[in-house]
């Protein structure tokens, strides 16, 4: 395994690279590409943090619970609450900073406070040539031109290796609420969190559970305030069934972040995107072992028999969607693909990206197309 201890290091091993290499960040991801592995996590420390700007700068393979631990001394947090995979995939390491924008990380609170590319500032990274590159800022304000920001978030390390990560952070609330409501199936959550959504409460988190027949709701803010949109949404979900308040329920969040329900069953793991009335639809033609859903019915975890072709179940409904691969073996890895083939238009914009910032084909190949 190659760690580079800084960013000329890096760029010199990716610079004489003749072949493929296994890019990782905290070891977390739970699979491996072809070739030796180049880890980031020799990258680590935190380079700026300014509490009164929001702002916050960190070497790509400084651990996440560093910066959390930080940020928490100055009653701050990272609002897109990325979610720690090592339960779900039974993996050991640390999850990183780079690690979480590199995969677009984010949690519940995605349907509040957006995805985690949504609070990347800038970047630095090195394409698979050697070169450094630094695009965006260090402040909110300075965000102007070519957005290289997004387009790393969620790429993997396809495209280069994340060496430094600008990002805005934000305040704790003083209070957290949970409206837990008893629902006949999905059809009854989907209508119920999509009220709760649809309402002027300032939702952070809607989750079903079909296991205990709870859909969960969740807000944020101010003890008052909290106190208030608890109760108008309570009254506005009884409808749906029995409803039971809780303050704070850190707890339940978490394990829904991690996708707890799965730690430690036997199958392949399966992330889908949908319109969350698409939901309703899908979710009986996957005949999945288990289910759990998110971002109001958007997000589904599936856990399935190994070796489903689930992508080829949700072809048969007609829903429109993305279904990633999350865990198996590499064998059924290699046979389905982690990632859905992508539309030819999109594919071709795809593999000239690749072709602009990894014309060598170092930076881990095939992983995503």
């Amino acid at each position: 395994m190659m760690i580079p201890q800084n960013e000329a290091e890096l760029a010199e091993i990716l610079a004489s690279a003749k072949a493929p290499l296994n890019i990782q960040g905290g070891g977390t991801r739970g699979f491996a590409v072809a070739g030796d592995t180049l880890s980031t996590s020799g990258l680590t420390g935190i380079e700026l943090y300014e509490p009164g700007s929001l702002t916050l700068v960190a070497k790509a393979g400084t651990t996440i619970a560093e910066i959390e631990t930080l940020l928490d001394d100055e009653g701050q947090r990272l609002a897109f609450e990325p979610m720690d995979s090592r339960g779900l995939l039974a993996t050991t390491g640390a999850p990183t900073i780079g690690g979480a924008f590199a995969a677009n990380a984010s949690g519940p609170r995605r349907i509040q406070g957006g995805a985690a590319r949504d609070h990347l500032l800038g970047v630095r990274f090195v394409d698979g040539v050697g070169g450094i590159i630094k695009n965006g800022g260090r402040v909110m304000k300075n965000v102007t031109g070519y957005d290289l920001v997004k387009l790393m978030a969620g790429a993997h390390g396809t495209l280069g290796v994340l060496t430094e990560v600008s990002l805005k952070v934000l305040p704790k609330p003083e209070a957290a609420g949970t409206i837990s409501v008893s629902v006949v199936d999905l059809s009854a959550a989907v209508a119920a969190m999509s009220v709760a959504l649809g309402s002027p409460y300032d939702v952070s988190g809607a989750s079903y559970d079909p296991a205990a027949g709870l859909a969960h709701v969740r807000v944020e803010g101010f003890a008052q305030s909290v106190q208030y949109r608890s109760g108008q949404l309570a009254q506005e979900l009884a409808r749906f069934g029995a409803v039971e308040e809780q303050i704070g329920a850190h707890e339940l969040w978490q394990d829904i972040r991690d996708v707890a329900g799965f730690h430690g069953q036997a199958g392949d793991v399966w992330r889908i995107s949908v319109k969350p009335s698409d939901a309703v639809v899908l979710a009986p033609a996957l005949q999945a072992e288990a289910l759990q859903f998110d971002w109001g019915g958007g997000l589904i975890w599936a856990l399935m028999p190994e070796g489903s072709d689930l992508r080829a179940r949700m072809g048969q409904t007609g829903v429109q969607g993305h279904a990633t691969l999350v865990r198996s073996s590499q064998k059924i890895r290699a046979k389905l693909g982690q990632f859905a083939p992508q539309p030819a238009p999109l594919d071709v914009i795809s593999k000239g990206l690749r072709q602009q910032f990894d014309p060598n084909g170092v930076l881990n190949s095939g992983l995503m197309g």
